[in-house]
């Protein structure tokens, strides 16, 4: 297929396919009564609860009831929605175009994200990229920390991706914007590329795989 031998593309979502801001989910957070959200959330990886979230220890509704404890009144799924999708600040039409053009290459396209349900919730809906697809619609598949229960960056994750893929390490090209998620696919044999938050990837996959 190409010179470089890769045939899977597998992206991170936040901070690859969506520009993160931290902050404007801090603020959210803070405005449904989660004041002390700052110890909780992290540009790559969720503390305490948040955490356990992600990695699939804890339900939607266990999380809601533990979240809503620290609130001290009673948190609504939309209200928790709300407040993780402020992370997503961001979304970027030249990259749903380069997923569906890879795909039409012949690339077997996926996803491999830390992420929870409240973010699925709205990813996999029709009002993920305002033209009405969900998430689902760009992508061949969908690896997701919280129904894996495994996080970036640990290895086992990737190897289960590789397992989901059938694929070898070095067919795959690893997109993400975190170094440390980066260097443990690297580890294993995944070539990869670290662009930064909301950064134009595009000319730097193709280099890659032409």
């Amino acid at each position: 297929m190409n010179k470089s031998g890769i045939k899977h593309l597998v992206f991170d979502l936040g901070g690859v396919i969506i520009r993160l801001d931290k902050s404007n989910a801090i603020k959210r957070f803070k405005e449904i009564g989660v004041d002390t959200i700052e110890q909780y959330l992290d540009d790559y990886e969720q503390k305490g609860i948040f955490g356990e979230l992600e990695s699939g220890k804890l339900t939607a509704e266990e999380y809601r009831d533990q979240v809503s404890e620290i609130a001290g009144k009673q948190l609504t799924m939309e209200q928790l929605e709300y407040a993780w999708t402020g992370y997503a600040v961001e979304l970027f039409q030249r990259n749903f175009d380069a997923l569906l053009q890879l795909r039409g290459m012949g690339y077997r396209v996926a996803l491999l994200s830390n992420t929870n349900p409240f973010m699925m919730h709205w990813a996999r809906s029709e009002r993920f990229d305002g033209n009405g697809h969900g998430i689902d619609y760009y992508f061949d598949q969908l690896y997701l920390s919280y129904e894996m229960r495994l996080m970036k960056p640990d290895v086992a994750i990737f190897e289960a991706m590789l397992a989901g893929e059938h694929a070898t390490a070095d067919q795959v090209l690893f997109i993400d914007d975190s170094a440390r998620n980066c260097a443990a696919a690297a580890s294993v044999g995944i070539h990869t590329l670290n662009p930064a938050n909301g950064s134009d990837w595009r000319p730097d996959v193709f280099g890659l795989i032409e």
